[in-house]
């Protein structure tokens, strides 16, 4: 079974502050993701991005900015709350408004990743996890949140099943 976290790149105003809406506007982009990826305004990762959030975790290490940029990359935003109850196949979905896209996109581009690697190198080798695996998944997202803060985007988090 797969399981994603996708994420979308939205001008903040074209945004509804509503779990239904921004539920259905995400499942639309996922049914348009090959042009949504060529256009690079959507990026997701397959099952591994506790993974990757685990990773920046190593920026602690190298003594990075206090404001932890580090978390915003996989699990910054908002929830979007919504009623289980009443839509139980909603996905969960985050809001990252486009001062924290903008400040995840700065780490992104200064944050080390041979530095971080060097953090986590014995025990994600030890877990399975490659090297090639997570500076596949740092470029992507390192791309993706670049041409969002350029734009003055937000960015969309969905988890799909």
């Amino acid at each position: 079974m797969s399981i994603y976290l996708h994420f979308r790149a939205v001008a903040e105003s074209e945004i509804r502050d509503d779990h239904t809406w921004l539920a259905a506007f995400m499942s639309e982009a996922w049914e348009n993701d090959e042009a949504e990826y060529a256009a690079g305004i959507a990026h997701s990762i397959n099952k591994g991005w506790s993974a990757v959030n685990d990773f920046y975790a190593a920026a602690d290490a190298l003594c990075t900015d206090a404001d932890e940029p580090w978390t915003l990359p996989i699990y910054g935003g908002r929830p979007v709350s919504h009623n289980t109850a009443a839509n139980p196949s909603h996905p969960p979905l985050m809001l990252l408004g486009p001062s924290g896209v903008s400040q995840a996109a700065c780490f992104l581009a200064t944050v080390s990743f041979d530095d971080l690697w060097s953090v986590v190198d014995a025990r994600f080798t030890a877990l399975g996890r490659t090297r090639q695996e997570h500076l596949e998944h740092h470029r992507g997202l390192h791309e993706f949140y670049g041409r969002a803060a350029s734009a003055g985007h937000a960015v969309v988090k969905a988890l799909w099943a």
